[in-house]
């Protein structure tokens, strides 16, 4: 008769003993379990930082730009750029002195024109529409400068592209094929009887 060999599972505890105690102390210990934390999280925790950033920042702008806009367009609306004989590169030094460095004025698209009224004073696309733009969507806004006499409407608009740089599925301020937000500041006014 066949006998087996008795199991002996001391000798197999022995054996596995020393690498159960090490993976158990392994477990019990937590000194880089903030390191491994940080680095599942940081990603994440950067991202929406810089999202929260570029929102801001692109906000930021556009606020200034609408308001330069204003400011500058009160020369108009008061006069005193008729007076002052005004060119459309006098305006846009107006309006640049208004930007605190943060636009390349060179880049600034600048429309001033006379309506017949209020509800003629219509906006019309300022850049290419194509979803190809490559590289870059081109103006299709004509600039001009004709700041009307007294009594009459007055359309100002003033428009920049602005870089996004944050460019996410979930997250994109983008507005404009080519990668940029076009960011836009526009008043529409009746000139003041001078």
């Amino acid at each position: 008769m066949l006998t087996r060999p008795r199991y002996r599972p001391r000798l197999l505890r022995t054996l596995i003993a020393p690498a159960i105690r090490r993976g158990g102390a392994f477990a019990d210990d937590e000194r880089g379990v903030t390191a491994i934390e940080f680095g599942i999280l940081a990603l994440p925790f950067f991202t929406i930082i810089f999202a929260i950033l570029e929102t801001t920042l692109i906000f930021f702008a556009g606020q200034i730009l609408d308001t330069a806009t204003a400011d500058a367009s009160r020369l108009i609306r008061t006069g005193q750029a008729q007076a002052a004989n005004y060119t459309s590169d006098n305006f846009r030094a107006e309006i640049c002195e208004r930007l605190y460095g943060l636009f390349d004025c060179q880049e600034l698209r600048i429309r001033v024109d006379v309506v017949d009224n209020f509800t003629a004073a219509t906006i019309t696309n300022v850049t290419e529409t194509d979803e190809d733009c490559d590289p870059e969507c081109d103006w299709t806004i004509v600039q001009n400068y004709n700041p009307g006499a007294g009594s009459q409407v007055i359309l100002v608009q003033a428009y920049y592209k602005w870089p996004a740089i944050v460019n996410l599925p979930w997250f994109d301020l983008r507005n404009q094929p080519d990668g940029v937000r076009l960011l836009a500041g526009v008043r529409v006014f009746k000139n003041e009887p001078f």
